[in-house]
Parts: C-alpha cells; structure tokens; sequence
C-alpha cells in the first residue's frame, strides 16, 4: 500500500484520500487540534508538505513519497533553506466570465453565462484550481499543480458558497472536533469517528447522537491527551449536560465564504453570488476560548483591547492580530463581528481581506517576474561588450575597471577617457519661485549664479548634516538644471517636492535621471576631443551650454571630479550608445580608452574629493569634512541653518583629515590608531601610481588641531602621515586648463 510520510513515520492512504484524510484515517490529526473542516476554510490542518508550508493538508491529494510535516504547535513554522525549488511557469487564459465555484450558485451562473454567448472559464479548488488573489483588471491568479494561472477576465463571479461556523468556547482547541460537513466526509470515506456528539442538527449518514442545548465547552479526554472526550451543553433549564465522547460534531450555523469577495469589494467587475453574497445571522458574542486559531487570539485578548480603547473592528484586528493569519478572518470574523457588535450596539462591516488568499511560495509569487533591482545605463551592453568587470553601486550596474585599472587611470592623468556616469540624479527646476526654493534649500548662494554657470552645492537636512552633493546649473531667471549623486538620485525629486509644498511655492520639478545618458570627457587631451567631435567653442571651468557633440544635442557642462579637464556630456539615452562610439573612434589616436569607478575613485581621492555616503557619515557636517567654504551663514536662512548657528560654537574635534602612507593602499575602513587607542578609521585608499604612495581619507574622532597633530599615527601597524588635501594638483590648475 502507497504511503505518505509525517514526521518521519509511514502512513498508508487510499486512492484519492486528501493528506488530512489519511492521517484521520490513521487514527491522527493533521495539526495539533481544534475544529477541522476539511474544507479549505480554518487553519487547523495546516502543515508543511514537501518542504512548502502553510499547505491545506484537507485539499491536497495524498501522494506515494511526500513528505509532511505539522507546524510546531507554538509558533511558526522553521524557513526552509535545503529544498529544490521547483520551476514554475505562468499560463496566461482568457475568457469573457470566470466563476469562482462549482456549487450550485457557481453553476448556475455559469450556465446564465454561456446562454448570453459568453466565454467562460469555472475555477474550483475541488478541480484542481486554487484561487489565490483577485487582482485588478480584473485577473484572478490561480495555483495550479505544475503552473501558476492568471486568468484575464472581463466579468469575475464570485460563488464561493458558505463556511460553517466554528465553536468560540473553552477546549476548542482540542483535536477530534469537526464541523457537520467535515463529518460527512470522514463517514463517506468510510473512517470511523467512535462514539459521536452532534450539537445542532446531524449531518446525514453520519451515526451520532444529537443533543440539545447551548455549547458550553469540550472537555479533555483522561485517555487521549489534548483530544475531545466530553461535549458539555446548557439546556433551557440552566443546567449543564456532560456527554462523553469520541469525536465531537458541530453544526452551529454558517457564515459567508467571502475572502475573495472581501478582496475585490470595490471592484466593479467583480459580483459576488449564492451564499458568498448572503447576509447570515451572527453567532452569540463569545465570552472564552480561542476566537482565531490561526494567531492564537483569545477572548480575553479581545477585551483587553478593548478595555484599551480599541473600539473599531481594523482596531482591534491590529491590536490583537486577530484574522491575521493564513484564514484572513475565515474563522474569526464573524465571531469578532459579533464581540464588537455586542460591545457597541452596532454591527461592523467585515475587514478587507489581502491577497493572497492562499500562501505561495516565493518561487510562485515571483514566476515570470524579472526585476533587477540595480538599474543599467543605456551603455551597459557597450561596457559588457569592452570586456568590463560589472559591479553594483549606488543602486546601478556601473563598471568597476576594464581588465587594467592602473592604464585607465593614466588615460585620464595623461590622455583622455571616458566615463559613463547616466547613473547621475538629473533634475530640471522651473517656474517663478525656482531661486527662491533653490536658497533655501542650499547652503550656498544662488541668486548671483549667472546663466551658462553652474556651482557645487551641499544638501544639508535639518539637523545641518550633509546628505546629498551636486551641481547647480543655472539657464535663465527661472529655469536651473540640477545634478545629485547616484545615490542620491531616487530621493531628490521627493525631497524637492516636499519642501515646494511645505513653502507653498510655484515650482515645476522635471526628473530627468533615467530619460538622459551622460559621459565624463575627460584628461588634459579632453578638449583636443571635444572639437574634433563638433564642439562649437571651448567652455571655460564651470560653464555649460547646450551643444551639437558628434550630431547629438548635449547638454555640456564643464567641471571636474578626476582633476583633469571634464566635459560632462548630458543627452537622450537614446543617442547615447552613438555618443560613446563616436568619441571612441574620434579620439583613437589619442590613446582614448574608458575608465571604470576603480580608477576613478583613486583619481578624485588624489584630489580629496569626499563621496557622500562613502565618506560621510549621517551625522557629517560641513565643518568635519572641510567644506566651510560651500555654507554661506550670512544669506539668509535655508535647510539646517538653525542647526549650524546653534553648535558653531561648541567644540568639534571630529575631522575627515587626508593621510599618505607608504605601501600598499590599507582596506577601506582599517582603523586608526594614535597611540594605544583607536581614533578613527579609513573612509578611502588608493596606491596612487602618479604620487608613488598610498593616499587616503579618514575620520579622526579625538580632538586635535593643525598646529597640534599627534605625534605619530598608525595605519595597518604602519606609521601614516596627517596630509593637507588635495593631494594632488593644489592650485586646481589641471582641472581649469
């Protein structure tokens, strides 16, 4: 005979039995007690089968091998890291009418369907179909066997019939109780359910004697631990009847099976029918016992939220968890319903139920989805193509070096080269309070910024700490171009919006970051490219101007990170491959190659030029990296100036300082050691080739002064050099030329 196993022990089945039949026939529980309806609708048979968990044990058929295994009977269950995940594909259908349900108010439905033409398509767990969510569209998402399904309709009926109620009373969570149709079809698959107590009205072909009276509780058997072995009911009288027992069958009442219907409620293409859609009467106000098996949550967790002032149904869902679980509320709801109806005299509306209705595993939620979550720069084929080494930063597949970073970083100190830096946050600013917004967002002055100029800004928030850098370039009275960093880029256009509504100001923000492409031109031989590729005029240091570069309009910026001359050449990304060629083959016989972030991290570290993010820490100030010059206190007020006026005066010993060592470059981060003690760390290294020793920058937190330096500071058990910065070129010549 075929066997499944649980828990490590074999247990036969018959042919069609579902997972939760073979161990009731077995003598066992799926899970570790409470009310089964083997119907999909309550938690209680919920177990891991095959390594996915979560799985309704009632409506999965029991196959020869599978392995189960019931969640702990306190918690969840243990994440599975050691199982083949199984490929899963997605199947797209489409149909005028999908019917979710095969009962008689789904078949009926159905039948109207087809008699009006309509092409229809009858979705049912019992067939095969699980219905996990309704999404707009509407699209309903179906688990299949081997496939995810999303099913495109025009029309979704929802006829997804009536749950049974469950009893909301001390001991309901032991096992050997059941719901009236859960007992049905444990009789017709012919498991013997011993002596039975029905409460309510008996389910037929089901041997068991009814009793009468109010459910009380289910007490515990003294032979079969955590099982039913009394059924205990209250009778008009007042007194209370113990009838011992062997399993216990409920007939209480049903409510609507409406977590589908809860999920699309406002959805117009969605009409719910039948049972689904009917307004039942709710069952008393429970005063103990479990009310949400799923999470646990018991009467008494109920009214201590209440008592805390939780008066509203989401409220109290929030405070105590209830109908959180796998069910969505399938269970409690009504219960909870009647708790607050009780409590406020008024009945509440159910909760909106979430998708998905069912747990998927990760490999099914996610089938047929691609996502890369770092982006790519329209050059990213042209750079895989030049053999770069890919890395991510800043949110972007950049390229790290392309096999030899030490040749790209002299293309740029001697030569010329190119660098992809579209990952740049671009932003253009508009309207008749553009310079107002942009001065009181900068610490630097704006106003006297004259077209075709542009300027280095800090970003400061309101704590006067530095957050973002970048470039302010200004085309008219109203109109400016702003760059960010990479990193800085996804928030920028937010944090611009924010304070345009907070100032009720009259500003137009355009993000242009993923629309344009840009290439860094640069090295001393870059301007001798430029006008070969149709630069109109040389642009002196900080100018910019829109131009025509090898046919493709560019907006031209000219400044510096590297050192050397730069050209920035902003334009559509989709020119932008046709760009990249064209400066290549233009600057063949100067030596043009491209440079990657290695090289060019070492070239702007010789110049000490500070990344945000890399250097900087969420408490940097202008004042600890040097930056004085680019806060300007005397021009009014703008973001972070209370800050910076409040603690310019108190004592400030922590500095990013520049240190060359000789040797090779430590790690980033390595710590610095005056003395005995740690002072800092290392924030960047390069071993620059030009310069013959390592530079670096790092973060000095004990107090010292430029005219009192520690006598001796260690890097990497090696004697370091406090050095002013640049390191390189300090009169900026380079850069200007």
């Amino acid at each position: 005979m075929a066997r499944i196993i649980v828990d490590g022990e074999p247990i036969a089945f018959d042919d069609g039995d579902s997972v939760a039949l073979s161990l009731m026939r077995a003598g066992q529980v799926p899970g570790h007690g409470g009310c089964l309806c083997l119907a999909g609708d309550c938690p209680n048979c919920v177990a891991e089968v095959d390594g996915v968990a979560w799985v309704r044990t009632c409506q999965t058929r029991a196959r020869a091998g599978m392995v189960v295994r019931r969640h702990p009977a306190i918690g969840a269950p243990s994440p599975i890291t050691n199982v083949s995940a199984r490929a899963t594909t997605v199947r797209h259908r489409h149909a005028d009418v999908v019917v979710v349900g095969n009962g008689d108010s789904g078949q009926r439905a159905a039948r109207d369907a087809l008699d009006d033409g309509q092409h229809v398509i009858v979705l049912d767990a019992a067939g095969g179909d699980e219905v996990v969510g309704i999404f707009a569209g509407p699209t309903v998402v179906v688990r299949n066997v081997d496939a995810i399904a999303h099913v495109h309709a025009q029309l979704v009926i929802v006829a997804t019939g009536a749950a049974e109620l469950q009893p909301t009373c001390p001991g309901n969570a032991l096992a050997g109780i059941v719901t009236a149709r859960a007992a049905g079809a444990l009789a017709q698959a012919g498991i013997d359910l011993g002596r039975a107590i029905v409460v309510g009205a008996a389910p037929a072909g089901v041997l068991g004697e009814s009793v009468d009276g109010t459910l009380v509780r289910f007490e515990v058997s003294a032979l079969r631990p955590g099982s039913v072995g009394a059924v205990v009911v209250r009778t008009d009288d007042g007194v209370e009847h113990v009838h011992p027992c062997d399993t216990a069958i409920v007939a209480l009442g049903r409510s609507p099976r409406d977590v589908l219907a809860r999920m699309a409620a406002t959805d117009s293409a969605v009409r719910v029918v039948g049972p689904a859609a009917d307004a039942f009467d709710l069952p008393p106000c429970p005063t103990s016992g479990t009310v949400c098996p799923c999470s646990r949550v018991e009467v008494d967790d109920l009214a201590g939220a209440w008592g805390r002032g939780f008066h509203d149904l989401e409220l109290i869902k929030r405070a105590t968890l209830c109908g959180t679980g796998t069910c969505q509320g399938a269970v409690c709801v009504p219960h909870l319903r009647a708790f607050v109806a009780d409590r406020s005299g008024t009945t509440p509306a159910p909760f909106t139920a979430r998708p998905a209705a069912r747990q998927l595993t990760m490999g099914e939620a996610s089938t047929n989805v691609f996502i890369d979550t770092c982006r790519r720069t329209a050059l990213h084929d042209e750079h895989v193509r030049l053999g770069a080494t890919m890395d991510r930063w800043g949110g972007w597949w950049r390229p790290w070096h392309y096999g030899d970073h030490v040749a790209e970083y002299w293309a740029v100190r001697e030569a010329v080269s190119l660098g992809d830096v579209s990952t740049l946050g671009k932003m253009i600013v508009s309207g008749p309070d553009a310079l107002a917004l942009l001065e009181r967002l900068y610490p630097t002055t704006i106003s006297d910024i004259a077209p075709g100029r542009s300027r280095y800004v800090l970003l400061l928030n309101e704590r006067g700490h530095v957050f973002d850098d970048g470039m302010v370039c200004r085309e008219s009275d109203d109109r400016f171009v702003l760059t960010f960093t990479s990193g800085g880029a996804a928030g920028a256009e937010m944090w611009l919006r924010d304070w345009i509504e907070t100032w009720g100001l009259d500003v137009r923000v355009l993000d242009r970051t993923m629309a344009l492409a840009a290439i860094n031109v640069t090295g001393p031989l870059a301007s001798e490219l430029m006008g070969r590729v149709g630069l109109s005029a040389p642009l002196r240091f900080l100018e910019h101007r829109h131009d025509i570069v090898a046919g493709v309009p560019c907006h031209v910026m000219r400044l510096s990170f590297t050192g050397e001359a730069s050209y920035e050449l902003h334009h559509g990304i989709d020119r932008s491959v046709e760009l990249w060629r064209a400066l290549l083959d233009a600057g063949r016989d100067l030596g043009v190659r491209p440079h990657g972030l290695q090289a060019l991290f070492g070239l702007r570290l010789e110049k000490g030029h500070v990344i945000v993010g890399a250097d900087t820490e969420l408490d940097t100030t202008p004042r600890r990296i040097a930056m004085d010059w680019a806060v300007k206190m005397g021009k009014g007020d703008f973001v972070g100036r209370t800050a910076l006026a409040r603690t310019a005066s108190l004592p400030d010993g922590r500095r990013l300082v520049g240190l060359t060592i000789d040797g090779p470059a430590p790690t980033e981060g390595a710590p610095i050691v005056i003395g005995t003690e740690i002072a800092g760390l290392v924030t960047s290294s390069f071993a620059s080739p030009l310069l013959g020793q390592t530079v670096m920058l790092g973060w000095l937190r004990t107090a010292w002064s430029p005219e009192h330096p520690p006598a001796m500071v260690t890097v990497d058990g090696r004697v370091a050099a406090l050095t002013a910065t640049p390191f390189y070129d300090r009169k900026g010549s380079r850069a200007r030329a």
